[in-house]
């Protein structure tokens, strides 16, 4: 770990205030005075003003969010739009929402400092299912979905076979559940448009068995110790 980002993890100094410290020669490495962007070890003696620094274990945080539309994934943004970060309750540490809803899309967000957790949900090799409501604009019969099931073309590329089935249906608007395995940009928004239909709501229900059930538009809570494990283990 690069040593200013050791200092700001351990609430010493901003990154940026930790490069003027190093530079200014208060820090130490194993008795040495510290070089900018010198590497730290997990068994390197930190001394700031030659006082030694503990190494802090971090503690991993799980929230769970029911992401409203207008919303974005994001830490920060440099256009000024609303990020799901300011959703957060007051004394949250520092985690990062786990995959992507777009801007338009709303539903079920897990936020964590877990980094290994984080890269088994995401990672597309593990197939981890999501369960999405969408919203298509017209009439669409079971028959419709098969292309749907199947696979469409993306980019040049077959997407992977997926559960789909019906929920409702009028001349205005059909209510599709969809399930798929997969987490590309966009994702079921572009497979409906593949077969020329217009998505006109989109709200991610489900992670494997995980619901937002209880959750209002926007509302956050930490994940139980049982939740956690069982997403450890999908």
């Amino acid at each position: 770990m690069r040593i200013n980002k050791f200092l700001a993890d351990n609430g010493v100094a901003s990154r940026r205030h930790a490069d003027a410290m190093i530079a200014a020669g208060r820090v130490k490495i194993n008795g040495r005075t510290a070089v900018l962007g010198e590497d730290v070890g997990e068994d390197d003696e930190v001394l700031v003003d030659d006082r030694p620094l503990e190494k802090t274990e971090k503690k991993a945080e799980y929230y769970l969010m029911n992401k409203p539309k207008g919303v974005i994934c994001t830490v920060s943004d440099d256009r000024g739009r609303k990020t799901v970060m300011g959703l957060l309750p007051e004394g949250t540490g520092r985690v990062f929402p786990v995959g992507r809803l777009d801007y338009a899309t709303e539903g079920l967000l897990i936020l964590t400092n877990d980094g290994e957790l984080s890269y088994r949900l995401t990672n597309p090799k593990n197939e981890i299912p999501k369960t999405y409501l969408a919203k298509i604009e017209g009439t669409m019969t079971e028959k419709d979905l098969n292309a749907i099931r199947s696979g469409v073309e993306l980019d040049g590329i077959l997407t992977k076979k997926c559960r789909a089935h019906i929920v409702e249906t009028n001349k205005a608007y059909t209510k599709v559940h969809i399930t798929i395995t997969e987490g590309g940009n966009r994702q079921v928004r572009r497979m409906f448009e593949a077969i020329g239909r217009n998505v006109l709501f989109l709200k991610r229900i489900r992670i494997g068995d995980l619901t937002i059930s209880g959750l209002d538009r926007g509302q956050v809570r930490a994940l139980t110790e049982e939740e956690i494990e069982y997403l450890k283990k999908l």
